[in-house]
């Protein structure tokens, strides 16, 4: 399976983030999985990268030409495609991350409500990091502008072990 993960180009002040990270990369790697991420070698996305290829497994890089532009990608992809449109794999994963991770996991969840895309579309709430995102999305289902129909395929997850359950039923 395909599993894109997006997540920051910045490791973040919490040292847990990038342990987690790994431990992301590694169980994709090392169970067969192949990772498809946003290419590049900063912060969280190259420890990702770095994790998955330790574990064995493969990294297709998808990343924007803008950034090709910078030559920010990671030097050992397996694959580089060069796009306008973030939303390539089977799975996604949004990992805490800045404005970049919520704009390309925002398109996700648009395109699984709107039955546009069947996977799965898992928030990964390292440390309760997508709290306030769960009760907006909570909230616009109080407020009549969405409903708990729209938003299946959307998952909040607190862990690996959760992570690998919802990746598991689909």
């Amino acid at each position: 399976m395909n599993i894109t993960v997006y997540l920051g180009a910045f490791e973040g002040k919490d040292a847990s983030l990038k342990q987690a990270v790994r431990e992301l990369g590694t169980w994709i790697g090392a169970s067969g999985n192949a990772l498809v991420y946003g290419g590049s070698k900063s912060g969280l996305m190259g420890e990702i990268a770095e994790s998955v290829l330790q574990a064995g497994g493969t990294v297709t890089g998808v990343e924007p030409k803008f950034f090709m532009d910078a030559e920010l990608q990671y030097d050992n992809l397996t694959e580089l495609i060069v796009t306008n449109d973030m939303t390539e794999g089977d799975a996604f994963i949004a990992f805490p991350g800045g404005t970049g991770t919520l704009e390309e996991i925002s398109e996700v969840m648009s395109k699984v409500s709107l039955k546009q895309l069947d996977a799965p579309c898992i928030l990964y709430n390292l440390n309760g990091y997508y709290d306030s995102l769960k009760a907006l999305l909570a909230h616009m289902i109080e407020m009549g502008l969405s409903t708990p129909e729209r938003q299946q395929g959307i998952y909040f997850a607190d862990s690996l072990e959760e992570i690998k359950q919802i990746i598991n039923r689909y």
